[in-house]
């Protein structure tokens, strides 16, 4: 398991019988995790959280809240901030797991020797409020932050303001990210590398209907298209898909390996959890990466 494990503002304190406890900052949340199958004795470290998400039994849920503000940022290393905000469906804004990916491809741009006129070009798919482009763009690269949502874009554009990542460091695009590739194929662009991390199900700005198991390996496909000559990695994310992570490993190892080689791995990604000394899965990533990279 990747083990996001670098964290200071963020920690899982503890997870039991369908929840966790994290503390995000000075803060402490309660949610609902479907990875929590497990009933084991809550602490003392329950007793006082500023919010917890309450799951209805017909479906979504909602906050109840004791002492939290509406919005507040956490730091991740010395260069990345980001702010949170509690909306609808239990989620914060981040998904702090991401951070064993952001470590992974930070090292890979850094090292990468182009150009200073000329840095490494990165596609981020489904990027959401950008934990991964603002970590690219802090890296050295120059990103392309492809979401379908105007309001997630426009949050992702206030967490790279707030990490100091120069505007001509990133190119803000809302659009359905098929249809974006497929306009990108057209106009002969070019990427170094490519991010995604797809939903289960979605829709686009104008209604397009995304279902992961239909449209992913077309998808995965038509980015293979988008590679440069020389790209330098290729990273499909899944919290909510499902799919093991060999899955992930063989649409890469399918599209990706034939025309450029280089280096497949998956595997889970996870969380500690300080209480146990365990981890928490959180999902799973496929990851390619150049031969001498």
């Amino acid at each position: 398991m990747w083990l996001a494990d670098q964290w200071k503002d963020y920690e899982v304190i503890d997870c039991s019988n369908g929840e966790k406890l994290e503390r995000w900052g000075t803060y402490l949340l309660q949610r609902p995790d479907p990875q929590v199958i497990w009933q084991t004795p809550r602490g003392a470290a329950w007793n006082h959280p500023n919010a917890i998400y309450h799951r209805s039994s017909r479906g979504g849920g909602e906050w109840e809240f004791f002492s939290l503000p509406e919005q507040w940022t956490i730091r991740y290393g010395d260069a990345l901030t980001f702010r949170l905000k509690p909306f609808s469906f239990k989620h914060t804004g981040l998904f702090p797991e991401q951070a064993a990916n952001w470590e992974w491809f930070s090292r890979l741009i850094r090292q990468e020797n182009r150009p200073k006129d000329r840095p490494v070009r990165v596609l981020n798919l489904f990027a959401y409020t950008g934990g991964a482009t603002v970590a690219a763009a802090a890296a050295g690269a120059h990103v392309t932050h492809v979401d379908a949502s105007k309001g997630m874009v426009g949050w992702a554009k206030e967490n790279a303001q707030i990490s100091g990542v120069p505007e001509t460091s990133v190119r803000w695009i809302v659009d359905d990210c098929q249809k974006f590739v497929e306009r990108e194929l057209r106009r002969g662009k070019t990427y170094d590398a490519i991010i995604m991390d797809p939903p289960s199900y979605g829709r686009g700005p104008r209604g397009e209907i995304w279902k992961v198991e239909d449209a992913i390996h077309p998808l995965v496909r038509l980015c293979a298209g988008l590679l440069s000559d020389h790209p330098l990695f290729f990273l499909i994310s899944g919290y909510t898909t499902g799919f093991a992570p060999s899955v992930l490993s063989y649409l890469i190892s399918l599209e990706v390996v034939p025309r450029f080689g280089g280096r497949v791995e998956s595997d889970e990604i996870g969380l500690p959890v300080t209480q146990t000394g365990l981890a928490l899965p959180c999902g799973s990533s496929g990851r390619w990466c150049r031969e001498d990279a």
